[in-house]
């Protein structure tokens, strides 16, 4: 999960940088970049690339769609390290799929430790800002959808590579956002190209990644680790974008690396 979150910390950011294209000529480059790699490497080691779980797959890809699409469209309305800190309400969505879906327990403990990092997610970007309705929209509509995801991909199991899970998703990515950016697409000048392809490298590892970790442990327990991604853009928006964050940042950065440590002690008794 480490990895996953470290490589959609620099696909974020690149999607933050390339805001000024169409959202769904973004979600075409990012999904076909990985619809690529992820198809040659199931061909090359002889993966039935088919699956067995079609229809949850489907669901998986359609809402995986969803959420990309909606939190891409925020970027354009906040900023990067904003919308990816309200974003992070995701794994709280995805323990309540949890617990009422897949019958997963979870101790009261666990529930105030969900809260203390929810509310550490606040402090760091919180909502002292003049966030932009529309933004704050999205990105709390992508959340719910996000959080779906994290619970059909567990749903799914191992009764499927995940790898197959992934190109399910990067293929109606791919033909749903190449279909719906025809009429506006923008043609990429320079550096915009290897920007954009690059997009769906980050991607697909990060999804790679992700995928695995959800199948082999419990949603309660995986979910939250999704939180280290807001630690990675912070650490990106001060090397790269010159940003600087307050003492209520880093305290906030306390607050969900303690409570995330403790969920995961706690989870494992």
């Amino acid at each position: 999960m480490i990895i996953s979150t470290f490589s959609f910390t620099l696909m974020n950011a690149f999607v933050k940088y390339l805001s000024h294209f169409p959202t769904f000529e973004i979600v075409f480059f990012r999904s076909v970049g990985s619809l690529f790699l992820a198809t040659s490497y199931i061909l090359i080691k002889g993966i039935p690339i088919m699956g067995n779980n079609k229809k949850l797959m489907l669901y998986r890809s359609f809402a995986g769609l969803t959420a990309m699409s909606l939190f891409f469209m925020s970027l354009k309305y906040i900023p990067v390290g904003t919308a990816v800190s309200l974003r992070y309400i995701a794994p709280i969505f995805a323990t309540f799929f949890a617990v009422f879906w897949l019958k997963e327990k979870l101790r009261a403990v666990q529930w105030l430790l969900f809260l203390i990092a929810f509310c550490g997610v606040l402090v760091i970007k919180g909502f002292g800002e003049d966030l932009d309705t529309t933004g704050l929209l999205l990105v709390l509509t992508a959340s719910v959808f996000s959080g779906l995801v994290y619970v059909l991909i567990r749903r799914i199991g191992n009764g499927d590579h995940p790898l197959v899970v992934v190109n399910y998703f990067m293929f109606i990515a791919t033909l749903i956002g190449g279909l719906l950016s025809i009429n506006n697409f923008m043609l990429p000048k320079g550096n915009d190209w290897f920007l954009l392809l690059s997009l769906g490298f980050f991607g697909f590892f990060g999804q790679l990644f992700m995928t695995k970790a959800f199948q082999v442990a419990k949603t309660t327990l995986v979910a939250p680790l999704k939180y280290i991604e807001v630690i990675f853009t912070l650490t990106i928006g001060v090397f790269w974008f010159g940003d600087f964050y307050s003492f209520f940042s880093l305290l906030g950065i306390l607050m969900i690396i303690g409570a995330l440590v403790a969920n995961v002690f706690i989870g494992k008794r």
